[in-house]
């Protein structure tokens, strides 16, 4: 722990604390906006400088889940129409 000798001193180190922080919180303003425009569909488009391996696997792992459903819908109405068939049948 620093001590202080005299109480100019204590206000030297405050204001110099307090500028630190106003720097940081500037930083982090611009750190945030600079996330958001990033983040802009426009810019995810762009790739965000992505290598083309990074995007093939994005890409795959979103048509494996779109496929999935769709055949997940599909097995589903064939079941439903195999049980219409055979409860007719039965009936």
């Amino acid at each position: 722990m620093k001590r202080y000798s005299s109480f100019e001193e204590v206000d030297t180190r405050l204001r110099v604390l307090e500028l630190q922080r106003e720097i940081d919180k500037e930083n982090l303003k611009l750190n945030l906006n600079s996330a958001r425009t990033n983040l802009l569909p426009s810019q995810l488009r762009s790739g965000l400088g992505l290598n083309d391996t990074l995007k093939k696997l994005a890409l795959t792992f979103v048509l494996k889940k779109v496929l999935k459903r769709y055949k997940d819908r599909r097995d589903e109405r064939l079941l439903e129409q195999r049980r219409e068939t055979i409860a007719e049948q039965t009936t």
